[in-house]
């Protein structure tokens, strides 16, 4: 089985909210078959929940990571993922051969995969692996424009208004993503979760 690990600093945030949407979007994509989504901090506040101003954001958008346990990011979680979505560039920047081909930053992942052609019809959770390798090629041909707009920026200390604009920022751009890894869906194609 495929999977994403969704990375930040304190795994408290940004990456709980994000797990959550992207799990919920490949769900409802591919039901039992979709990819693994986990998350992990930099500086992972081990056993901490997420913050509730991140709870009630991703709340709002229907999503439920009231049982979240934040957990530090170790080599073996990075070596076990097919993708590590990181969300910011500091988060990127911290992985060495070979795992950095798989590291990309949520916003430059989607702009990667946006210069590709689309992925075939009927793609599936198998098609990950290939389309990451794709972007990194086209991230290192520098078949992508330069973008200083990489960071999700961390709302830890900001009122539930920045939690929330994080909240909306993050389904859009994973909207984006799953989207780009693996086409666009009619309605009627997606999958029954049970």
């Amino acid at each position: 089985m495929t999977s994403i690990l969704v990375i930040c600093t304190g795994n408290i945030c940004r990456s709980p909210i994000s797990e959550g949407v992207l799990r919920d979007a490949l769900q409802r994509r591919f039901g039992a078959a979709a990819p693994d989504v986990s998350s992990a901090g930099t500086s992972g506040l081990e056993g901490s929940g997420a913050m509730p101003e991140s709870v009630q954001a991703a709340s709002e958008l229907g999503i439920d990571i009231g049982g979240h346990v934040a957990r530090r990011l170790t080599q073996v979680l990075a070596a076990e993922a097919d993708l590590l979505l990181c969300m910011a560039r500091d988060h990127r920047d911290s992985f060495a051969p070979p795992l950095d081909a798989r590291a990309f930053t949520l916003k430059e992942l989607v702009r990667a995969l946006e210069t590709l052609p689309p992925p075939p019809a009927g793609a599936g959770p198998e098609t990950l692996t290939e389309r990451i390798a794709a972007a990194d090629r086209a991230r290192r041909s520098g078949a992508m424009a330069t973008s200083y707009d990489d960071d999700i920026a961390d709302p830890l200390g900001q009122p539930l208004e920045a939690y929330r604009a994080i909240a909306w920022e993050i389904e859009t751009w994973s909207d984006r993503l799953v989207s780009s890894l693996f086409g666009t869906l009619a309605d009627d194609d997606v999958a029954e979760v049970p």
